[in-house]
Parts: structure tokens; sequence; C-alpha cells
């Protein structure tokens, strides 16, 4: 007993902190709130001028993350809505609706009368009712300095069979937030956690709440059990039961005066119903999970969607590296999978493409044995070119061709030799590069990853990519689109130390060079126009190891180390110069 009313204690002590801080928070933040307000009001009213629904094929969507990607319920359809870039002096916020056509490859820009504010880190839940529902609730818009946030607590659906956008209104609902996750359960919508955050103060949650599809109302859940502390960025998936898991997710805390210290969460929890099937009478209870096999490592970031075989994955992440005066980052591009039957993660690795390696096998074969023409006609009769596109280092698209050889050059090799080509000379394994804040959606079994970011140094790198694979097969990763070179801007914030600093290398670039004219290429070496290539040394050799992984992941495990170097220098040197 003494144990329990010291825990309940402590626990109605916590609540009263958490009501003060969202006091606090809200009347903070109430002033910048209003201040955006009126941005908000601007953009809306250009949307009113929308009077019907057209459909344009176009391009790709630009860079972009944070946003959401949903499978159609009824169609081979994937859709795009939101979303956030930053060019490093500028944030932009999205409310586009992009339809991506999976058996076409190609996308449509669909602008709906009245659509939701713009916005991101928010959430979308698909309904398979009418045709097919779309559910949107919160997320965050931030001024163009990104140094003001509102908070969205609106709810929306977007009526996929008639493209119509309907603003629900309801009392009882969650407060505004961002980074919070929203799942369908049943005919409810569920919401957790999330945060809140204003120019000076930030509040993190672990309430509940439930939407109910059929009454249009919202209940706030009180779930007996200890739960998980507050977070946002969890992966969040229902059971077939109607349970809901709860992993990992990220929170900060202030610990003395303008010194926050975040945490990666990495515990799991399990929200399990104990009602008769009704869900307003439902009760619920929080118990935590123990799952057995290989956990992701800590991370904050990664993107989460439902897969086959009753299982929920996670792609990506980052994992930062606080120092005291940056953050360095560690980002994945790995998939690992919680089967919920079994309670158990394992990570998800590639088998490559059997039919090829079979192929290549039984050519081997049957040329040893001198069964003819026949056999070698399913081998390639000449070199096989592999080209790869990399960012050159003039800031141009890159062409890097490997020839693989062919049958008669292939006798002359050893048979170990021709066992390492024997996944590569095909058909490379290329991979999406490791970043945070991708989409994701899966349909028919099939895993879609859209967009994302990574950082390098103090710039941020906004993708536009979209990779596909097979969640049955495991075999290899399908780029659908390729990220676009020229569609990455990025701003430095101009700094007159570094200004004056290079400016005086390049003023006094003659005077020097007619003082130097005589001497060697050793003495040229020191010429005072280097600083800016040290700069750049310095930088290469700071972030070297991350170019390698990217261009690695990029040319595939068989690419050969010193062409994975001078890719991943040329790609480091081009990304270097556009942001100086």
């Amino acid at each position: 007993m003494g144990k329990k009313g010291k825990r309940e204690k402590k626990g109605k002590g916590a609540e009263k902190t958490a009501a003060k801080m969202e006091r606090k928070v809200s009347r903070r933040a109430r002033k910048e709130e209003e201040d955006l307000e009126a941005l908000i009001a601007e953009f809306q009213s250009l949307d009113a001028k929308k009077t019907q629904v057209i459909e344009t094929s176009c391009p790709p969507p630009s860079p972009r993350l944070n946003g959401s990607l949903s499978a159609h319920p009824e169609k081979d359809e994937l859709i795009l809505f939101g979303g956030e870039y930053f060019n490093g002096q500028k944030t932009y916020l999205y409310n586009e609706l992009y339809v991506y056509n999976i058996r076409k490859n190609s996308w449509t820009k669909v602008e709906v009368p009245n659509p939701p504010p713009r916005r991101c880190a928010h959430q979308a839940a698909v309904v398979p009712a009418g045709g097919g529902q779309l559910w949107v609730f919160g997320g965050e818009f931030a001024s163009p300095n990104g140094e003001q946030f509102y908070h969205y607590k609106d709810l929306w659906v977007l009526h996929l069979a008639t493209k119509t956008w309907e603003q629900i209104k309801a009392s009882g609902g969650p407060s505004g937030r961002s980074g919070h996750r929203m799942v369908a359960c049943k005919r409810q919508l569920i919401v957790f956690g999330g945060f809140h955050e204003s120019a000076r103060d930030y509040i993190y949650y672990n309430d509940v709440y439930a939407f109910n599809l059929d009454s249009f109302t919202w209940s706030k859940l009180a779930p007996s059990g200890i739960g998980p502390a507050p977070r946002s960025g969890c992966q969040m998936a229902t059971t077939p039961e109607g349970s809901v898991i709860i992993y990992g997710g990220y929170s900060k805390q202030r610990i003395k005066k303008d010194v926050d210290k975040g945490t990666l969460h990495t515990d799991m929890f399990l929200l399990k119903t104990e009602g008769s099937g009704k869900e307003e009478a439902d009760k619920w209870a929080w118990s935590r999970l123990n799952p057995s096999g290989v956990k992701p490592t800590p991370r904050s970031g990664f993107s989460v969607a439902i897969s086959p075989n009753n299982r929920s994955l996670l792609f990506g992440g980052v994992h930062d590296e606080e120092e005291e005066e940056s953050i360095e980052g560690d980002f994945f591009n790995d998939i690992y999978f919680y089967d919920m039957g079994k309670n158990r993660w394992f990570p998800g690795q590639l088998k490559g493409p059997k039919s090829e390696k079979r192929k290549r096998r039984r050519g081997r074969q049957a040329e040893a044995e001198g069964t003819g023409d026949e056999m070698e006609k399913q081998l390639p009769q000449g070199p096989v070119e592999i080209v790869k596109e990399v960012v050159a280092e003039d800031g141009t698209v890159m062409t890097i061709k490997q020839v693989i050889s062919g049958p008669a050059e292939e006798r002359e090799r050893s048979e170990s030799e021709e066992e390492e080509e024997e996944d590569g000379a095909l058909g490379q394994q290329v991979e999406p590069c490791p970043r945070s804040n991708a989409m994701l959606a899966v349909k028919h079994g099939v895993l879609y990853v859209y967009g994302g970011m990574f950082e390098v140094g103090d710039r941020q790198f906004t993708l536009s990519d979209l990779y596909s694979i097979d969640l049955h097969k495991m075999e290899e990763w399908k780029v659908l689109v390729e990220m676009d070179p020229k569609a990455q801007e990025w701003l430095e914030e101009s700094e007159s130390d570094e200004e004056d600093d290079t400016e005086g290398a390049e003023g006094g670039e003659e005077e020097e060079s007619s003082e130097e004219e005589s001497e060697d290429e050793e003495g040229e070496e020191q010429h005072p126009s280097v600083q800016a290539d040290e700069k750049q040394a310095d930088y290469l050799s700071r972030t070297e190891q991350y170019w390698i992984k990217l261009a690695r992941s990029n040319m595939g495990p068989d690419a050969k180390e010193k062409k994975v170097v001078k890719v991943a220098h040329a790609m480091a040197k081009t990304f270097y110069e556009d942001s100086v």
C-alpha cells in the first residue's frame, strides 16, 4: 500500500506540474500565435479563391519533409499532403495535395477548394468508408524565419471519392500540437503525445484522445496503469485485436536556464481496451512491453508504417551527438520490423534478386559443360555498362560508368572473383540514402519512401526522391524518382567576418602572384588564396565518412573502394561550394 500510495501521489504531482507548464506555455504562445494567425488567414484567403477541383499532371513534388504519404484504400494511388522545406534562411510550409499513380509512375497535382491551412508535422489516417477518407489532425505552421510557431488543433477530412475537404468542428479534442501520432482503430481515431513549442518554452504530451467516426465526438481517455512518458515522434501502430502499440520517440527537458537535454526513448507500451465492444464505454489500460529480438538502435525522426504479416516497420531516423556547441547527427536508412504476434523485433535485410543469381549460375554451369550457344545467350554477350549519376564537382550531374565483363572475359577470371560480382553485375544494389523525417506508405505489400532530409555540418539537405521495396521478397530497392540536384538550394546567413576573410584573400591574389611568379609549385601552395581550400579540406576531413557512406549506398556494395571515395569527395566538394 505504501509504495502504491507514493506512486499515485508522485503521479498526481507530475500531473499538476504538467498542467502548470501547459498554462505557462499557453500564455506565452498566445501572442506568437496571434501574430501568425494573420499570416495564416492571408494564405487561406488565397485558397478561398479556388472554386473548383483542378487536376494537373505534374513533375514530382518539390523537396520536403514532415508531410504525410497515405495509401488510397481503393485505388493504386498514394496521397501526399503538406510538409515543409528550409533553404537556410526561409521556411516554406505546404498544403498542396499530390496523387502518385503507382501503375503509371506519374504524379498529379489536385487543387481542391478550401483546403486545410499550410502545415507540417501533422498526422493523417485513411479510413475505407464512402469511397475512402483521409483524416488530418494538428501539425504546425512556422513563420518564414522559423522562430515563431502556430500549433493546430483542427480536424479535417478529405473525401477521396468527391475530392472535397471538410473541416470537422467538434469540441473536447486535443490541444494544439505537432509531432503527435494518430491511427485509425476500428471506428475511432486515436491520438497520442506530441509537443507544443513557443519561442521560449515547450511542453511534451502523453495524453490519449479518441475521435468517434460515427458520432463525430472527441473523448479523452484515462487508461489505467503506467503509460509512456511525454514524447513526440514515436511509433504508433494498431493490432488486429484493436490494441495500440507505442515505441520510442523523443522529448527534451530544461535542466537549467537556456540548457535543454534531449531524451531518445526506447521503451515500448501496449494500450489495450478492456470494454465490451462499445467504444464509448470501453476501459483502456497501459502495460509495458518487453520485446525479444534485435531492437532498433536509439534514434529520433524515424518514419513508420504497417507492413504485411501483422508487422509494423520503422525506417531511417537520426541519432544526434550533442556537443557543447554543436549537434552532429548520424543518419540511418535501415528497416526494422516488429512482429506484433510474437512481440519480437528484427532488422530487415536485403536478400538480393534471386532470379538473376540463378540465371548467372546456370549460365556458368552450361558454359563449363560445353552445352552450346543457347544457354550462353541468356548472359550478356559483351561488357555490361552500369551507369550511376552523382553530383559532380562543377555542380552538375556526373555520370559514373562501370563496365562489367562479358562471358568471354569472365572465363579468364577465378570463380571467387565471379562470386564477388554476382550480386552487382546485372543489378547494382541501390538504396535510399540515410535520412530522417521521410514519408512512408505501404500498398499491396510494397513500401514507398518519399523525401526527408539529412544534414552535413550546418547545412540541411532536403530530398524529393521516391524509392520502393517489396516487403514480401525484401530483394532490392527500386528507384522510382531520382533526386534532382537542381532542386537543392541553400542560402547561408551572411557572416561579416567570413566575408571579410574571403574578400581579403581574393583582393590580395594579384599582388601576391606577382611577388611569387618565379617560385615553383611548392611555393605557390602557400598562396593566401589557398585559405579557402584549407577550409574546404577541413570540412572534408570532418565529414568524409558520412559522404563515403552516402556514396556507397548509392553505388552499391560491390563498388570499388577507390571509386566510392572519389565520388564521395566530389559530392562533398559540390555540397561545400554550394554552401559557401
